[in-house]
C-alpha cells in the first residue's frame, strides 16, 4: 500500500497497540485530535482514553510519568510535539531515563520510546525545527532513531518497541507528507543500529540521514557521480562497520547533516574513519551541514540548511583532491 510517513506512523501504532497490551500512547493532543501532525490519528476512538491518553501541557510531565509507567511494566510511547520542546524533559531523559538500568545494576529497564517532529525547511516558527540527534547520541543510555522514508520509519518503530531501553525516535517534519512509498500492511522490522546502503557506488561515500538523504540522491543522480550513499537511520548506536567498509572501498567520503557543523554527528562519523581508515583515504572527509548557529527565523532558513548547491560543491572538493 502506498502510505506517506505520516500513514506508515499511524500503521506502525495501530499494530504496536493491538499486538502490546502494555503500549500506551501519551501527549499533547494525541487523543481526540490526533496528534498535531495527525499520526496518531483514529487510534483513540479505537482503543479509548486509557490507551491513548490527552496529557497536559508539560513535557516534563509527560517524559516524568512515562518513565514511571516504564518501571512499573508499561511500554508507554509520549509525544513532544516539536524537538525543540524537548529540552524541557532533558533532565528526566538524560538524569533519569538513560541511567535508570546502570543505576539499578540491571535490576530495572526503562522501555519507552519518545517521539517528537525534527529538523526545518517547512518555515516553521522558532524552536520548531530543531535537530538534536547530537545531544541524546552523547548520553550512553539513549538509544536514538532518525528514518529518512515510510518504509523504514514503520519497521524502525515496530523494532524501538521491541527493545527495553529508552528510544529518542526523531520524525523529520518535512519528510511527513513529502512523498508516498510502498509499506506492507503487516507488522515487519528494520533492525536498529544497521544503516541502509541507498546506492552503491565506487568513487566515493556519502554518509546522512533524515532529510538530507533525499537531496543527497537527488544531486548525485543529476551529477552522475559514481556515488555509494549510506542512511545511517540510526545515530546511536551508529553502524561503524557499514561506514568503514564503504568508505574503504571508495577511498572518499562527505557527511552531510541538517544540524549544526560543530559537535555533530559529521563530526564523529570524520573522527571515526579517521582513526580506522586514515590509510585507506585518498583525500580529507568533508562535512556539508548548518552552521554552528541556533536554527533561524523562517526568512533565512534557506541560507541556513544544507542544499543541493553546497553538497555538489563538497562532492567536486573530495573527488578533486
Amino acid at each position: 500500500m502506498q502510505m506517506n510517513m505520516v500513514k506508515s506512523l499511524n500503521n506502525a501504532l495501530d499494530i504496536i497497540l493491538r499486538d502490546n497490551e502494555n503500549a500506551i500512547l501519551l501527549g499533547e493532543d494525541v487523543g481526540k485530535d490526533g496528534g498535531v501532525f495527525r499520526v496518531t490519528d483514529g487510534l483513540f476512538d479505537k482503543y479509548g482514553e486509557k490507551r491513548v491518553v490527552d496529557t497536559p501541557l508539560s513535557e516534563s510531565a509527560i517524559v516524568g510519568t512515562a518513565i514511571g509507567m516504564a518501571l512499573g511494566g508499561m511500554h508507554p510511547i509520549p509525544e513532544i510535539q516539536f524537538a525543540g520542546f524537548m529540552f524541557l524533559s532533558f533532565e528526566q531523559l538524560v538524569n533519569h531515563a538513560a541511567r535508570y538500568r546502570s543505576r539499578s545494576r540491571g535490576d530495572y529497564s526503562v522501555p519507552m520510546v519518545v517521539r517528537t517532529p525534527v529538523s526545518g525547511g517547512v518555515k516553521a516558527l522558532e524552536i520548531h525545527s530543531e535537530s538534536p540527534e547530537a545531544f541524546y547520541s552523547h548520553i550512553g543510555g539513549l538509544v536514538v532513531v532518525e528514518p529518512s522514508n515510510p518504509y523504514d520509519a514503520k519497521g524502525l518503530l515496530i523494532s524501538a518497541m521491541k527493545l527495553d531501553d529508552p528510544v529518542i525516535f526523531l520524525e523529520p517534519t518535512k519528510l511527513y507528507r513529502l512523498f508516498k512509498q510502498e509499506v506492507p500492511e503487516e507488522s515487519y522490522e528494520v533492525p536498529i543500529g544497521k544503516a541502509s546502503k541507498v546506492r552503491e557506488g565506487n568513487a566515493i561515500t556519502i554518509i546522512t540521514y533524515g532529510t538530507m538523504v533525499n537531496v543527497v540522491s537527488d544531486v548525485v543522480s543529476k551529477k552522475g557521480t559514481d556515488a555509494e550513499i549510506i542512511d545511517l537511520r540510526t545515530i546511536n548506536p551508529l553502524d561503524e562497520s557499514t561506514i568503514l567498509e564503504s568508505v574503504k572501498k571508495t577511498g572518499r567520503a562527505v557527511v552531510v547533516h541538517e544540524a549544526p557543523t560543530s559537535f555533530g554527528v559529521g563530526a564523529e562519523v570524520a573522527a571515526r574513519i579517521a582513526e580506522k581508515a586514515i590509510f585507506d583515504l585518498s583525500a580529507p572527509v568533508v562535512r556539508v551541514a548548518a552552521p554552528s548557529f541556533f536554527y533561524p527565523f523562517p526568512g533565512y532558513e534557506e541560507y541556513y540548511l544544507p542544499n543541493e548547491v553546497k553538497i555538489s560543491k563538497a562532492i567536486d572538493k573530495v573527488l578533486s583532491a
